[in-house]
Formats: C-alpha cells, sequence, structure tokens
C-alpha cells in the first residue's frame, strides 16, 4: 500500500497549492538571479531585461540540473555513491548557466543601453501619445524631405554654396513646420556662438505670421480669460486683428473707462501644440547628445530646455506683464515709453495693455522725414542711452529690439512694445559689461579680457595670454567704426573669436549681445550714416562714469568693508598663532592630493578596473594548469578534482572578466546606490 504526500490527499486543493509554491518559487529565484547578475556587472542595468534574462536562465538551471541527476542514475533516484559528484556537477552547471546569463545581460547593455528603449510599462500607457509623436515626426521629415534637408545634409561639402543651400532648406522646413519650429529657428538665429554667419542669415528671415482665427473663436477666449462677457470690460473690439501671428492676435479695444487699449490674445490650440512640439525638440536633443560628440560639446540637450523653457515663458502672459513692470521701471527716467498694463483685466492667456500712440519705427518714415539731424541724433542717443541704461544699470532689458519693436509718436518719442524676450543680468555681470565698455572706449585689452572672463564660462585648457591679443586684435579693427556690414560683423567676429578659444556664452549674455545688435539696424533707420561705434562709446562712457564715479566708489566700498569686518576682527588672532608656531617650529602645510571629487572617483574606477581584470587573468591562468592537469583523485570516472576546481575557477575568471568589459563599455559608470 502506498503512501501518499499530504499536499497529494488534499486532492484538487493541493494540486493548487504545488502551483502556487512553485509559481512563488520561481519569481524569488528569478529576483535572486537578476539581482545578483546586476550587482556582478556592477552597472545600473535596467531590471526588466534583467527579469527576462533570469527567467531564461531559470528554465536553463531547471532542464540542466534534471539532465545531470538522470545521468547518474538510470532509475532516476541518487545513491551514496553516486549523489556527491552529482550534485557537485549540477552546482557547477548551475555556475556556468548563471555566467552565460551575465554574459547575455552584458551584451545586451553593450549593444542596447539601458534607458535608450522605452520602458515597458510607458510603451503601453504612453501608447496614443506615442502615436501621435509618430504622426508628427513623420510629417516633419515629409517636410524636410520636400525641401531638400535631408539629401543637403547628406551631401554636404564645405563649399560655401552648399553651406547656403542647406541653410535655406533648414529654414524653409522650419517654417513649415510650425510655430513651435519657426521661434526654434528664430532662436537659434541669435545664437551666433554656435552657428556659422550663413545660418545666421537666413534663420533671421523667419516670421511667424499666421491666418487670423474666426472672431467667434477669438471672442471664446476673451471671455474664457475674463471669466465674463466681454461686454462687462470693452464697451468696443475690433474684430479685425491688428497683427496675427502663429501664438497669439492683436485688437484694438476700448475699455468701458473710454481708455484705448491693445488686446492680446492667445490662440486656443497654441499651448497644446507646443506642448506636442517641444516634447519633439527635446527628444531629438537627447538623442542627438547621445549618438553625435558635436552635440554633447555644444549641449544641446541644455540649448533645446532653454529654448523650451523661453518658450513656455512666452505663453504665460503673467511673465510678459512682469517683464512689461521692470522694464518701465528701468526707463521710469527716460524719454522711453512703456504701455501702463491693466492687471485686473489681464491673465495667462490675455494681456491688456495702453496703445501706444504712433507706428512701428519700420514704417515712420514720414515722421523721420520731418525730423531734422540734430533730432534724429537726439532720438539715436536716447535709444543707445536706454537700451544701455537697462543692460548695465538695471539689470533687465528688452532683448528683442528690432523695428517692429519701437514705436515712433507723431511728435518723435520713441515707445518699445512687446516684451516676450526680455533678458536679466545679475549685478556682475552688468558690472562686467560695463567695464568692457570703458575698456573698449579705452583701448586696454587686458581691461576687456578680465572682463569677458567674469562674463562668460572660463574653460579648463585657456591660453590666456593668447585670448588677450586675439581681443585686442578685434579691439583695433573695430574701434574707428563697423563699416558697411555694421555691428552686426563686430558681434559675429566676437562671438567666433569666444568660440574658438573654447568659451560657452551663457543665454543671458548672448540676449544682451543681440539686443545691442539689433539695435544697430534700427538706428540705421533713423540714419544710415549714423555712427553706432562712437554712440555707443560715447553713452557707454556716461554710464561708466556714473557707475564708477566717487559717490558709487564710496557706496561700494562701505559695502565691502563691512563684507570684511568678521575676517579683519579675527586677523590679529589668527596672524599671532602663525608667528607663535613659526617661532616654535610648529608651522606646517597640508597639501591635499586628488581633492577634487572627479578625480578621486576617476582613480577609483581605475584601481577598481585594474584589480577586476588581474583577478580575472590570475583566476583564468590557474584554471587552465589544473583543468589540463593529468593527475589527481578522481571525481567521476572521467572527470578529476583537479578539474572541477579549474572550471570553478574558470567560472570565477569569466565572472570577472564579464564585469572588467562592462565597466570599460559603460560610458556613465555610476555609485551602487543607482542600481540598487
Amino acid at each position: 500500500m502506498s503512501v501518499s504526500s499530504p499536499i497529494e490527499s488534499l486532492g484538487a486543493l493541493g494540486f493548487t497549492i504545488s502551483i502556487l509554491l512553485g509559481v512563488l518559487f520561481l519569481i524569488f529565484q528569478v529576483w535572486l538571479i537578476a539581482t545578483l547578475a546586476r550587482r556582478i556587472l556592477g552597472v545600473p542595468v535596467g531590471w526588466p531585461r534583467s527579469i527576462a534574462v533570469a527567467l531564461v536562465m531559470s528554465l536553463g538551471l531547471m532542464f540542466g540540473v534534471q539532465y545531470i541527476v538522470l545521468a547518474f542514475t538510470s532509475e532516476g533516484t541518487l545513491t551514496n555513491s553516486n549523489a556527491v559528484p552529482a550534485l557537485l556537477l549540477a552546482g557547477l552547471a548551475t555556475f556556468w548557466v548563471f555566467a552565460l546569463g551575465v554574459a547575455i545581460l552584458m551584451v545586451l547593455e553593450i549593444l542596447v543601453p539601458t534607458g535608450s528603449l522605452p520602458n515597458p510599462v510607458s510603451f503601453f500607457r504612453d501608447f496614443k501619445a506615442r502615436r501621435r509623436r509618430q504622426a508628427r515626426y513623420f510629417d516633419i521629415m515629409k517636410i524636410a524631405v520636400r525641401y531638400g534637408l535631408v539629401s543637403q545634409i547628406r551631401g554636404l561639402d564645405k563649399s560655401r554654396d552648399s553651406h547656403r543651400e542647406t541653410a535655406i532648406a533648414l529654414r524653409e522646413t522650419l517654417n513649415e513646420a510650425g510655430v513651435t519650429f519657426v521661434k526654434l529657428g528664430q532662436m537659434l538665429s541669435t545664437r551666433s556662438d554656435l552657428l556659422p554667419p550663413v545660418y545666421i542669415d537666413e534663420l533671421s528671415k523667419l516670421q511667424t505670421k499666421a491666418t487670423p482665427e474666426t472672431w467667434e473663436d477669438i471672442k471664446l477666449a476673451i471671455e474664457t480669460s475674463l471669466g465674463r462677457p466681454y461686454g462687462t470690460a470693452f464697451s468696443s473690439i475690433n474684430e479685425t486683428p491688428l497683427a496675427s501671428a502663429s501664438v497669439a492676435q492683436v485688437h484694438t479695444a476700448i475699455t468701458t473707462n473710454g481708455d484705448s487699449v491693445v488686446i492680446k490674445v492667445q490662440r486656443p490650440t497654441a499651448v497644446r501644440q507646443v506642448q506636442a512640439d517641444t516634447e519633439i525638440v527635446l527628444r531629438i536633443a537627447q538623442w542627438l547628445e547621445k549618438s553625435a560628440p558635436w552635440a554633447r560639446d555644444l549641449g544641446l540637450v541644455g540649448i533645446a530646455q532653454g529654448f523650451i523653457d523661453s518658450l513656455r515663458e512666452e505663453l504665460d502672459y503673467h511673465v510678459e506683464r512682469n517683464n512689461m513692470l521692470a522694464v518701465a521701471s528701468a526707463l521710469e527716467k527716460t524719454e522711453v515709453r512703456v504701455p501702463h498694463v491693466y492687471e485686473s483685466l489681464s491673465s495667462q492667456r490675455l494681456l491688456v495693455m495702453e496703445r501706444l500712440e504712433g507706428v512701428p519705427l519700420g514704417s515712420a518714415q514720414h515722421i523721420l522725414r520731418v525730423m531734422n539731424d540734430d533730432q534724429r541724433l537726439e532720438l539715436a542717443r536716447e535709444l543707445v542711452r536706454s537700451t544701455l541704461k537697462q543692460i548695465t544699470d538695471d539689470g533687465v532689458f528688452h532683448a528683442d529690439l528690432h523695428p517692429g519693436n519701437i514705436f515712433l509718436s507723431e511728435s518723435g518719442e520713441p515707445g518699445l512694445v512687446d516684451f516676450g524676450s526680455v533678458g536679466r543680468l545679475d549685478p556682475n555681470s552688468q558690472h562686467a559689461l560695463a567695464m568692457m565698455l570703458f575698456a573698449i572706449d579705452k583701448n586696454d585689452n587686458q581691461a576687456a579680457t578680465d572682463a569677458m572672463l567674469i562674463l562668460l564660462d572660463r574653460p579648463e585648457q585657456l591660453n590666456e595670454r593668447a585670448f588677450e591679443r586675439s581681443l585686442g586684435q578685434l579691439m583695433v579693427r573695430y574701434r574707428g567704426g563697423f563699416g558697411g556690414a555694421g555691428s552686426a560683423e563686430m558681434f559675429t567676429a566676437l562671438f567666433a573669436l569666444v568660440v574658438n578659444h573654447g568659451f560657452t556664452v551663457p543665454p543671458q549674455i548672448a540676449a544682451a549681445f543681440r539686443a545691442l545688435g539689433a539695435l544697430e539696424g534700427t538706428l540705421r533707420l533713423i540714419d544710415p550714416n549714423i555712427d553706432v561705434v562712437l554712440l555707443a562709446r560715447g553713452e557707454g562712457r556716461k554710464i561708466v562714469t556714473s557707475q564708477f564715479g566717487p559717490k558709487k566708489l564710496l557706496e561700494q566700498t562701505e559695502m565691502r568693508f563691512l563684507q570684511a569686518i568678521p575676517a579683519l576682527s579675527a586677523l590679529p588672532r589668527r596672524f599671532n598663532k602663525i608667528t607663535e608656531d613659526l617661532e616654535q617650529g610648529r608651522l606646517s602645510m597640508n597639501v591635499r592630493m586628488l581633492a577634487h571629487p572627479s578625480d578621486r572617483g576617476f582613480l577609483n574606477r581605475l584601481v577598481q578596473q585594474l584589480v577586476v581584470a588581474v583577478l580575472a587573468g590570475s583566476a583564468t591562468l590557474a584554471a587552465i594548469v589544473l583543468i589540463t592537469a593529468e593527475t589527481g583523485p578522481m571525481l567521476t570516472e572521467t572527470i578529476r578534482v583537479y578539474s572541477f576546481i579549474g572550471y570553478v575557477l574558470l567560472f570565477m575568471g569569466f565572472i570577472l572578466a564579464l564585469r572588467s568589459v562592462v565597466l570599460v563599455f559603460h560610458r556613465d559608470i555610476r555609485g551602487e546606490d543607482d542600481y540598487k
């Protein structure tokens, strides 16, 4: 009579329990194998691929151990004579199946690094959004192919004509791709430190004009932003837009108080379109930075993220309202007008402001014609003076001073509009720019170099003397004027100079230079014969004199003295201690090598790789000696004990070699906490 096990005696319940126990054991085994494999490789391998490989290893272990057990017995049971060899060989087979799984995981990590493919959970969760992105990718690619951008890039040579054709294809592609890409091109057109002049020239032609929305849609957007019928705030609104861009429309209106105002209302679909396209821009930048050295050198993801942040600010009219208030405060004592903002009527999607009398400077030739030379010169001086004051004195400045954003009244008074692009400089950058203007005026290239080193991010390998000489030559070249090309040529040469010497230009500093460069084109509309260099130097000299005059210097000296008081009060005690230590022979110096964390990290990784490689090589050599040995006790009829030990050592050497290889190939070796 056979005796059944307790589980078998329970029938169906016992079968279910055995299945559950088996599944739980399999889950624990897979987790344990995946964890060990990730620990052994020493790099942050993704969990999905680790679990998948561990599952395959578990199945391999099950069949491998079963095969070895069956090989040692004809009836499926172990005896005292064959149990130990069978268990030892089963353990060895387990080790080697595990080693094979780790090798597969290593190859996957080298060929397809963790993070390069979407997470399986997010893959299904974001399926609809991904389909929309792919459709948008396809649309953009069709536009690029239609304008020949792809073929231009593939067949690009170094000739000027080829660069011009590529730049034209890029401009046309961005122009048709939509508002986000148009604004991306406009942003790139201001970065002379990133792109060659031919691309800057073409991208500067991009415009954001668009077909107007219907009045019903605009009316709904206005009332949604106001939270009430528009008739309660405005007695009338001109249904025909004053201007229509890709993000917003501008309408003139009269408030219930009788004030003439301008309404800037955001298009209903602008936010959704920009959000979808900015995600594509960021993904493209991330892909390029991973795959292209030039993109990593430029910090393309940072540039794309900065563009996205500025575009999001442009969609929030609270930001533009605050910009207007800040610039208005900076220009309070000048002749330049800034529209008054109706804060009670404005919101995140609606901006209501005073309507300035006059016309854009680009359309003000009838006003300029009746002005005499002295009046034109004074107008130009006022614009230069106010711009330099914003940049070097207040730190808040209008960063897009093209002729369309400067209004001129019938009486000749200038005004500023469109404050979506406003730059901000910290006090140190303001003073450095003022110092640079002063150095240019005095033809002092050493002082100009010091100012540039404060303004820009200093590279590690900078030849300061060579940079000073190059900057001095540039100053001499443009000291007498810009010539027919205007100041744009000077700024292009300056950006080329700093890039050639390894500098990176912070976005706000680039915005300040962009504002000055755009102002030069505006001033030439006032009078083509105006010497912009002399104007800037003359007005800059006055600003610098006011900043570094006796009163300002006294204030700065008092501030520095107050900051130094704690150190000065402790100075006598410290000096006394140093002299006592020197007299008694206790004075010593402590120099700490490898003080920087990156240096210690590099040395630690180097030692780690060296130790792992030496251990792997030693274990492999010892394994070869033992495996090839023809003496020693027998474990089975065909396998010696020394050979068995050799295979164990070979397993250890193989695992260590895998770890060494993956550490070499892995680009970003992180701490242990990153992949626990």
